[in-house]
């Protein structure tokens, strides 16, 4: 959440970025609440100073042998209003929490600003689109044919969007995933192995709620929630914990299969691999000194981007605009593959900047060297990678003519073959 100083201090600023990012605003009703919060709380410590002055007087009438009634009657009177003055702060805090968690994050300056995903603004491209004789196919046929992904079956057994993966396409989903935990051990991220679930108080301190419920499953007998991504349980690793400043950065990776409702989406681009309910990723995530949150930022593109390349996929980098960004990103990349068959780009991951946006909701902080005062870090995450498009990708721009797929030289180690026929 944004700090209450911030927002007392800089209410337009605020106000501007909550119409950008196309969100309810609440900022004068928590000014509001602000200021009665503020009026309670100077009454009250008034009545307390009052009540010690008061209970003083009471004890040195009680020596000097004068009647004293009327003072404790008075001192009565001040000790009510002033659990009264507790109570209604107690009420103001509770209506002024629930209102600062509705207010997203402020998009950085470096941000387009822009109301729909045609605003977002490509900054860079690498690879060459593949070219070919014969007609190039969308996933869907090709794996339909070789029998390695079973969409009809998934169905039967759990409902649309949950794929049975059968021999090698199995096989090359468990090396991409040991493959991408590798590549980011060799970049410096410790690897955890993190709970697919996650209690109300996780799932609000990394933003999902109160904004997406209703793209995650929800375990109601046990109030627990199924992880839309790893970036939840990981993040609130550390949750109401403190760093020293010099053990930042500290970096993490964790594969976890992820599960998303995606209610609401329709149509043909949710075709075979490209929309699913339960997918797996390898999650990036990272707690920074607020000084150089935008430099990691940039370092944990290149991570994810690095892992393209040694695929061999062309991709792009897309810096999002203010409308199509997340309720707690400040800044967001997303990078897209391109899928010959269906000849179009695909997301594959999103890299983003939190701030101190998610510390503040789960209080994690680090002690300054300099000043001795503890300050919130700033967090960040970015899929490195999501595997379903990533093996659309893999499999539409390495088949060939005889309906084959040629697995990426980097990945043959870990598959233990070279072609899925």
């Amino acid at each position: 959440m944004l700090d209450l100083k911030f927002i007392r201090e800089h209410a337009d600023i605020v106000k501007n970025g909550i119409k950008l990012k196309k969100a309810d605003d609440n900022i004068d009703a928590i000014l509001v609440l602000d200021q009665q919060r503020r009026t309670l709380i100077g009454e009250g410590e008034g009545l307390k100073a009052k009540r010690n002055e008061v209970s003083s007087k009471v004890g040195q009438m009680k020596k000097s042998g004068e009647d004293a009634g009327a003072v404790i009657e008075e001192m009565n009177a001040v000790k009510t209003r002033i659990q009264q003055i507790d109570d209604e702060l107690k009420i103001t805090d509770e209506k002024m929490e629930d209102l600062l968690l509705t207010v997203p994050n402020i998009p950085h300056p470096s941000v387009p600003v822009g109301t729909t995903p045609d605003d977002n603004k490509s900054i860079f491209e690498w690879g060459e689109k593949p070219q070919s004789d014969f007609v190039l196919k969308p996933h869907w046929d090709i794996t339909g044919k070789l029998g390695i992904i079973d969409f009809e079956r998934g169905s039967k057994v759990a409902g649309a969007g949950f794929p049975f993966y059968v021999g090698k396409a199995a096989t090359l989903q468990r090396a991409l995933i040991n493959f991408f935990l590798d590549q980011a051990s060799e970049r410096g991220y410790t690897e955890l192995q993190a709970p697919i679930v996650v209690n109300k108080e996780s799932a609000r301190g990394t933003g999902q709620i109160p904004d997406k419920e209703d793209m995650m499953y929800i375990a109601t007998r046990d109030d627990l929630y199924m992880i839309p991504t790893a970036e939840v349980p990981v993040t609130n690793f550390h949750r109401k914990e403190t760093f020293e400043e010099k053990d930042l950065p500290v970096k993490y990776a964790g594969y976890t299969p992820c599960f998303r409702r995606e209610a609401g989406s329709y149509g043909k681009d949710v075709r075979g691999l490209n929309r699913l309910h339960q997918f797996d990723k390898v999650e990036l995530v990272k707690f920074v000194h607020p000084s150089t949150s935008y430099d990691e930022l940039e370092t944990l593109r290149t991570d994810a981007e690095h892992l393209l390349q040694l695929l061999g996929l062309p991709y792009r980098v897309l810096l999002m605009c203010t409308g199509d960004m997340g309720f707690t990103q400040t800044k967001k990349y997303d990078l897209e593959v391109w899928a010959a068959g269906q000849q179009k780009w695909l997301e594959v991951s999103s890299c983003s900047n939190f701030e101190s946006f998610q510390a503040r909701r789960m209080n994690i902080k680090f002690k300054s060297r300099e000043t001795g005062k503890q300050e919130f870090v700033h967090t960040l995450n970015g899929s490195g990678l999501a595997l379903p498009r990533i093996v659309a990708a893999i499999i539409e721009n390495n088949q060939t003519p005889e309906g084959k797929v040629i697995v990426p030289k980097v990945l043959q180690q870990y598959t233990k073959f070279a072609v899925i026929e």
